[in-house]
């Protein structure tokens, strides 16, 4: 039998992008990787989507409220830019924006960008009519307001640069430049002008354009910021794409937790021979269940609730395969990379690029690297001297490898339903059918002479002998993997667009710790559950997660987490 145990709560907004304050005053959170906004109280920090998953909205990535109440809605990979009535009703604007980010109301009018290498900038019009480019050149555009002046400002997220336009068009005029990675440009009551930092510090530089023209730098702390707005009360409430969340920002960089950062994935996780666990959460490399470097102030109302449950170690963009190898880690990135990473020395080195959708990762017995290939059905082999091969081929969807005490190399088939073993001989290589019949199994895992694997169709812990292969057990079952029960399926994200990183497949990693216990990554909650045999338990019957209830469920901050 297991015992289990999260390593951080539930993330309860996987990811945060876009805000902005709607006509019912709750702060609304475009959540890009989830598909799906919600809408955060700012008195009592609850959550409730109010756009759920299987809509005609895949990917919201920024959104804005115009004047009569409608919600235009940013929807990045498919380029589409939606409204959504006060009625709820969904009705398109345009599909012509390619990459759609930045967008923003001026009284009846809208405005979008495009976050792109030579990105245009366009006027909207909902109710009919051809749409205006403004402007074009944008070195990936992103969330932009208006001034006081009337202007639209917006970054250059390429050469750390502000810009300005008329809203009628005309010359874009350069603002700032010489600022750290800007994401967002915001303005709060007083308008002054906040430009946020994607970096990992947490930065944000405050410049006051139209009063003293003084600069300044505040360090908040939060990994990956994304958006902020400002309240009634000009209180700054800002976002993170890395980490989601929303944290009101202080003048002096400390922060109040409105709603708790947490895992976007998570995809990958591994633990090194210190019994550090690492997960791979698509933006960075994360430490779940420690806290991140963000000064927090005392809290009041809803803020009390802690404020993040996953430490950025590096943000290492993309992350989503990862394995420990000594003192150092090795990550795949589905956009087609695999990396080397020391923690100590901060460095990273690339060791494949070119690949389709690399997922699962392990370290052969030969100190060589194992690599599923997912998108192009192959096992491939990458050596000291980065040299790439093939190992095997003809897979349908592999997802995850790992090798057992011979030495033999097992692999996950996703669509296939199957566990399958690679067998080398004089001959070349043979793969073997191990099980079958199985639902999207994915993280795969050797502990001893059993080999253990997740089913995110149904939701279960597997395993089975590997040296006398029999009987398939259920170890585990109702586990927060895949999409909880009732939860509609949306289609596949491309994963890129128009050149630029578009949405992953999700990955429910699994791996054994050198103590015997399993960690696996609970992405249908955004958490990393520790499974640990009991003492003197035969495993007799299967451990039963609580039932996990789907993401678009309303969140308290005084729920307690098992």
């Amino acid at each position: 039998m297991w015992s289990a145990a999260r390593l951080g709560a539930p993330n309860p907004l996987w990811g945060s992008n876009g805000v902005a304050f709607g006509p019912d005053g709750r702060l609304h959170v475009a959540q890009f990787l989830a598909g799906q906004i919600s809408a955060v109280d700012l008195a009592s920090g609850e959550v409730e989507t109010v756009v759920p998953v299987g809509g005609p909205v895949r990917s919201p990535d920024d959104l804005a409220f115009g004047a009569d109440g409608s919600m235009y809605i940013a929807d990045l990979v498919p380029g589409r830019v939606w409204r959504r009535s006060p009625s709820g009703a969904y009705s398109l604007v345009s599909d012509q924006v390619k990459v759609p980010n930045g967008i923003t109301c001026v009284g009846d009018r809208l405005f979008v960008n495009e976050m792109r290498p030579c990105g245009r900038l366009w006027e909207l019009f909902p109710d009919g009519g051809d749409p205006v480019v403004l402007t074009d050149g944008l070195a990936l555009g992103n969330a932009m307001q208006r001034g006081p002046d009337g202007h639209l400002y917006y970054p250059h997220m390429v050469t750390g640069q502000v810009w300005r336009i008329a809203p009628d068009g005309g010359e874009p005029e350069l603002v700032a430049e010489d600022v750290h990675e800007p994401v967002a440009a915001r303005f709060d009551l007083g308008g002054v002008m906040h430009v946020l930092s994607r970096g990992e510090a947490g930065h944000v530089t405050r410049i006051d354009l139209h009063g003293t023209g003084g600069r300044s730098l505040v360090t908040s702390g939060i990994t990956g910021l994304d958006n902020a707005a400002f309240d009634a009360e000009n209180r700054m409430f800002v976002s993170s794409f890395a980490s989601g969340g929303v944290t009101e920002l202080l003048p002096d960089g400390r922060t109040r937790t409105l709603v708790p950062r947490g895992l976007d994935g998570p995809y990958g996780v591994t633990v090194d021979l210190k019994g550090t666990v690492y997960a791979a959460d698509h933006y960075r490399l994360a430490e779940p269940g420690r806290p991140d470097a963000a000064r927090e102030a005392p809290g009041r109302g809803a803020a009390a609730a802690a404020p993040s449950s996953a430490a950025t170690r590096a943000l290492l963009t993309f992350a989503h395969g990862l394995v420990s190898d000594g003192p150092v880690l090795h990550l795949t990135s589905q956009y087609g990379q695999v990396r080397t990473h020391d923690p100590e020395r901060g460095t990273t080195r690339e060791r494949a690029h070119g690949l389709d959708r690399p997922t699962g990762i392990a370290v052969a017995p030969d100190g060589g690297l194992v690599v599923a290939e997912s998108g192009a059905g192959r096992v491939l082999a990458i050596d000291a001297d980065d040299t790439v091969r093939v190992l095997a081929e003809g897979f349908d969807r592999p997802v995850d490898v790992v090798h057992d005490p011979e030495g033999r190399c097992y692999v996950t088939d996703e669509l296939r339903g199957a566990v399958l073993r690679i067998d080398r001989g004089d001959a070349g290589a043979r793969v073997e059918t191990v099980v079958e019949g199985l639902d999207a199994p994915q993280g795969v895992t050797v502990l001893g002479e059993e080999l253990f694997w997740v089913e995110t169709g149904t939701r279960r812990l597997r395993s089975v002998s590997v040296s006398s292969p029999g009987a398939v057990r259920t170890e585990a079952e109702d586990l927060p993997v895949g999409l909880p029960p009732g939860t509609r399926q949306r289609p596949e994200g491309a994963l890129f667009a128009h050149g630029m990183p578009g949405l992953p497949r999700p990955f429910a990693g699994l791996t054994a710790a050198p103590d015997g216990s399993l960690l696996l990554s609970a992405d249908g909650e955004g958490t990393v559950i520790h499974l640990t045999p009991r003492p003197g338990h035969a495993r007799e019957r299967p451990f039963a997660q609580r039932p996990f209830e789907p993401p678009s469920r309303t969140h308290r901050p005084d729920e307690e987490t098992p």
